[in-house]
């Protein structure tokens, strides 16, 4: 007999973890060829949110484990890119080689530290992006750090406080679908403007 769903495991959890994942998994590949840091980023965005939904998918701490990569890896390096390509290098370096200390002291933080870095991360990351698709006057890029910000604030805030239709973790997940495709779109905007 299969065990039954724990609270937030059934079909609108699974259909978040999709859309995430088909959504990162189709920005790594229309990005793959101009950048391979944001694709390398998107992609493992899309690892993270589809290994929850493989049957056998081992132990929760793994799924955990691939989220906190996803998140302290992979969204510095879709951050890299952008400001990579508007020239703020130093900006670039300092988010991924931040990315890469959290994910080595992530064993050192505890489960409360590890949740409270990486909604940091998703947070500096969404504003940093803010910031340059403002200056660079690049709209897709407004919603995409909008769409992230808004996933790292909701993730933060109490469950109980919130009139949502759906649990908090599908209502971020979806968030950070969307805003990973005006991401992506904003991307391809940025590229085609220095070209």
């Amino acid at each position: 007999m299969a065990p039954s769903p724990k609270p937030g495991e059934g079909w609108g959890a699974a259909l978040s973890h999709l859309a995430l994942g088909l959504v990162s998994l189709h920005a790594a590949a229309s990005s793959a060829q101009a950048s391979r840091g944001a694709a390398a980023g998107f992609l493992l965005q899309a690892l993270a949110a589809t290994t929850t939904l493989a049957p056998g998918a081992g132990a929760r701490e793994d799924c955990l484990a691939g989220a906190w990569v996803a998140t302290v890896i992979g969204l510095p390096l879709l951050a890299f890119d952008f400001h990579w390509v508007n020239g703020d290098r130093s900006s670039a370096n300092l988010l991924l080689g931040a990315g890469m200390v959290l994910a080595v002291a992530g064993d050192h933080l505890g489960a409360e530290g590890c949740s409270v870095a990486g909604q940091a991360v998703l947070l500096v990351v969404a504003v940093t992006i803010l910031i340059v698709a403002v200056f660079t006057a690049n709209t897709y890029g407004m919603w995409g750090g909008a769409m992230l910000g808004a996933a790292g604030l909701l993730s933060r805030l109490e469950e109980d406080s919130l009139p949502l239709p759906l649990p908090k973790e599908d209502v971020c997940r979806w968030t950070l679908a969307a805003g990973s495709w005006a991401y992506c779109r904003a991307l391809r905007t940025q590229r085609l403007q220095w070209e």
